[in-house]
Order: structure tokens, then C-alpha cells, then sequence
């Protein structure tokens, strides 16, 4: 049997694996997947995890759950020699240990790209698991409470002040589910109006959400601006030490909550391989989802998803190749498993082209903008076709039923607003009265 080795458990690696078990026949191959994590991450839904919408295990899908017959390691990858055909893979508590492979496939993802802005690193959270996306509701849910004690005034202010950068997809929908989140958490304090909140978004280029039209976007900066919200554009974050925001406009304010979202790169573990990558960083990739070098195809090594700059032969694509998102590491990451199928069987792999389906948003409860080509759908229409869609598009009927019925209780029995702000410390009320030897 040859040995598949797959790099990473996201969307292109998880439907690979998955794909591969039903294809494959009996003894044909035998597939590892490895990935720090144990589950793979419905990233379109983190924005509504944030906001309380969704749980937070609803919105993941357990590796070993629904891969029954692929070898599933909780590690990292942590360098591949492709020459020699050895990947070596590090877990988080014992020594590293070196597999030995036939066919390589790189689906590693991408992570937060930032820049050398000061304070970020330090202050600032992502938006790339379902980790940040607990961590923003329990930080914002903390503020309210800590803030409902306070007068008017700075500390209150800072408290009360949410900062998004980056005004692409993920950051306009963290957005707006963030403002009309605060609007049901004001709503159970009586010393806080909305009034009282303050939501800044910041973004380096002249509009946002370059995936749907001008008009669209102009419609969302309207939409979020008469519901108190103010978006900063043609504007850069110069600093955030402290908490302390300086913009380039010169205007500077402090905050409790900044979200980073401008941007991602691939993963760097494939910068410790020999594997060859574009200027970017990215793996390079022909449409059929071989690796490539200067001489042509790289022999058993293949790549999809966000990690790899494969070509967008619709001509769509940004600089030539499909954007980083869900709907091209789904199918690319199917395609993927059909090709390694063929290739075992000497037959030829296909060529992957995939039209834009159309881009949807969701706004805050009853609120959403959708685009596809000159159609542009807007308000609670939008909103719907955004729940539908997303809904139906997470794997396995478990996470639809559960989804769903997030959504169905929180219709009726509102939003659930409880934060978990010590879920990171579990241990300090223990340690606090814990009883300890005397000296």
C-alpha cells in the first residue's frame, strides 16, 4: 500500500481525508492526517460565536468523529523532506518522531497575517479559531460587567470601546455581530446605554468588503453607521501599546477589545520544507493541484486550500489564483482526493476551475448583504439567505441539527448572553482557597 500523508486538518485536509475513505478501495492506500487540533474549524461561523449566537463546539467537527478509516495524530508538522520522503512530526508533550511517506499532501492553511505595529501582538486578538472567537465574547461580556460599576468616564470608555481592523469579510461580519451583540448585553445593565458604546473599524484601504460591489459596500458603511458604529477608511493602526489606539488620521482613543482581521498568510510550516513556494510564501501549485518547481511537476507531492497559490483558471482571482476562503478549500480539497485516486490508477487528474458562487454576509441579527455579479441582495432577505446557506454548507447533519437549533432557541428564548470570562484561569478559585503545608 502506498503511504498518503496529509499536513494539516482544515477544510482542504479534512475532505481530502474524507473523500479519500470513500473512494479508495480496500488495501489501495493507507492515508495519516496530522494537525495540532483535533477538529476542523467552520471558520464563516466564528463571527457568530463571538456574538453568541452559535456554540462554540457546535461550529467544529471532530477529526477522529467522522474519519474512521484515516491514522488521525494530534501534532505538528514540524519540517518535510520531501527528497527523502520523511516528514517530522512534533506533539505537544513528548519527543518528535519522523514518518516516512509516498505521496505528500499539503493543505496546512493559512494563519493571522500582521505587521510590526506596536502593541498589536501584545493586545490585539485574531479571528482564525474557534479559541479567539470564545475569547472575544467572554472579554466583551467582562467589559459590560466591569464597566456597569464604573462612572462616566475614561476607565468606562476604554471598557465600552471595540476595535476591528480590517475591513474584509470576516471583519465587517465580527463587526456588526459585535455591535448588535453590545445591543443585547445594554440591555441587561441599567447604568449602560448603547449610547454609552463605542465600535471603531479601521481599514487601510479606501472602501471594504472588495468582494461585492462598490454600491454594496457603500450600503453597509450606511447601514452600520446609523446603528452608531464608525468605520475609519484610507486609515492605518500606528499603534496600540496599552491599549491606547493611534491612528494615522491623528485621531487616538483607548479600548479593552481589538480584533485583528486584516489579513492571512500561508502557514509557515511550509517554509521548513523543500518544497518550492512563490514570492508570497505560498505553495506553488499547478490547476490539477500538483506542486510545481522551475522544471515542471514535483513527483507525489500535491496542495490545496490556503496554503497553496493555485490558479483560478475562471480568471476571477486575484493576481491569477482563487482567494483564500471556504469555498475554494472544499472543493479544491475534493478534487484533491479524486486526483490522488486517479493517479494511483494511472488515469489523469482534472483541472480545478470553480465559478464564485457569490459572496454572503451576515450583519447582526435580522441584517445581511449578498452579491453575485450585478444581483445584490440586502437587509433581512440577505440575512436569511446567509443563515441558509451556511447552515446547509457545515458538514455532517449532527452540526446542522445543532446549528439550527441554536438559531431556533435564540429566537425564542433570545440571545444567550452569559460570558465565561476566567475560562482561561480554571484554576484560580482553587488556588485561591486551596489549603497549603504550613512552613
Amino acid at each position: 500500500m502506498r503511504k498518503i500523508l496529509i499536513v494539516g486538518g482544515g477544510y482542504a485536509g479534512f475532505y481530502t481525508a474524507k473523500k479519500l475513505e470513500k473512494w479508495l478501495r480496500r488495501g489501495e492506500a493507507q492515508v495519516t492526517m496530522v494537525d495540532p487540533l483535533p477538529y476542523m474549524t467552520y471558520q464563516p461561523f466564528l463571527p457568530e460565536v463571538a456574538a453568541g449566537t452559535i456554540e462554540p463546539r457546535h461550529a467544529v467537527v471532530a477529526h477522529r468523529r467522522h474519519l474512521k478509516k484515516t491514522t488521525v495524530i494530534t501534532a505538528a508538522v514540524s519540517k518535510v523532506d520531501h527528497a527523502a520522503k520523511t516528514a517530522e512530526i512534533t506533539p505537544a508533550v513528548g519527543e518528535p518522531w519522523t514518518v516516512d511517506y509516498d505521496v505528500l499532501v499539503m493543505t496546512a492553511g493559512a494563519v493571522s497575517r500582521t505587521f510590526p505595529i506596536p502593541g498589536v501582538a501584545d493586545e490585539a486578538i485574531g479571528l482564525k479559531n474557534i479559541e479567539e472567537a470564545m475569547a472575544i465574547r467572554d472579554r466583551m461580556t467582562d467589559n459590560f460587567a466591569k464597566a456597569s460599576n464604573l462612572p462616566p468616564g475614561p476607565e468606562r470608555d476604554r471598557l465600552l470601546t471595540t476595535v476591528v481592523v480590517g475591513g474584509g469579510f470576516a471583519g465587517i461580519e465580527v463587526f456588526a455581530e459585535l455591535r448588535s451583540f453590545a445591543s443585547a448585553l445594554v440591555g441587561s445593565y441599567h447604568q449602560l446605554e448603547m449610547d454609552d458604546t463605542h465600535f471603531h473599524l479601521i481599514e487601510a484601504m479606501g472602501r471594504i468588503m472588495p468582494e461585492v460591489s462598490l454600491k454594496s459596500s457603500l450600503w453597509v458603511i450606511k447601514d452600520l453607521a446609523q446603528k452608531g458604529a464608525e468605520i475609519h477608511l484610507n486609515t492605518q493602526l500606528a499603534s496600540a501599546v496599552g491599549g491606547k489606539i493611534e491612528l494615522s488620521s491623528g485621531e487616538s482613543f483607548e479600548s479593552d477589545l481589538i480584533v485583528w482581521t486584516a489579513g492571512v498568510m500561508a502557514n509557515p510550516v511550509v517554509r521548513s520544507t523543500d518544497l518550492p513556494l512563490e514570492e508570497r510564501g505560498r505553495l506553488r501549485v499547478q490547476a490539477d493541484l500538483r506542486v510545481i518547481n522551475d522544471d515542471g511537476v514535483v513527483v507525489d507531492a500535491w496542495g490545496a486550500g490556503d496554503v497553496t497559490a493555485t490558479p483560478d483558471l475562471t480568471g476571477a482571482g486575484v493576481g491569477g489564483f482563487t482567494v483564500p476562503n471556504a469555498q475554494h478549500a472544499v472543493r479544491q480539497g475534493k478534487l484533491l482526493a479524486r486526483n490522488l485516486v486517479a493517479d494511483l490508477r494511472g488515469e489523469t487528474p482534472r483541472e480545478y476551475i470553480h465559478k464564485n458562487l457569490g459572496a454572503v454576509a451576515g450583519l447582526g441579527l435580522y441584517d445581511g448583504v449578498y452579491q453575485n455579479g450585478r444581483l445584490a441582495v440586502r437587509g433581512l432577505p440577505a440575512w436569511f439567505m446567509h443563515r441558509g446557506y451556511h447552515g446547509l454548507a457545515i458538514p455532517f447533519w449532527d452540526r446542522k441539527v445543532r446549528v439550527f437549533g441554536n438559531w431556533i432557541f435564540s429566537f425564542f428564548l433570545r440571545r444567550d448572553l452569559v460570558g465565561i470570562p476566567d475560562r482561561d484561569v480554571p484554576r484560580a478559585a482553587f488556588e485561591r482557597w486551596a489549603s497549603r503545608p504550613k512552613a
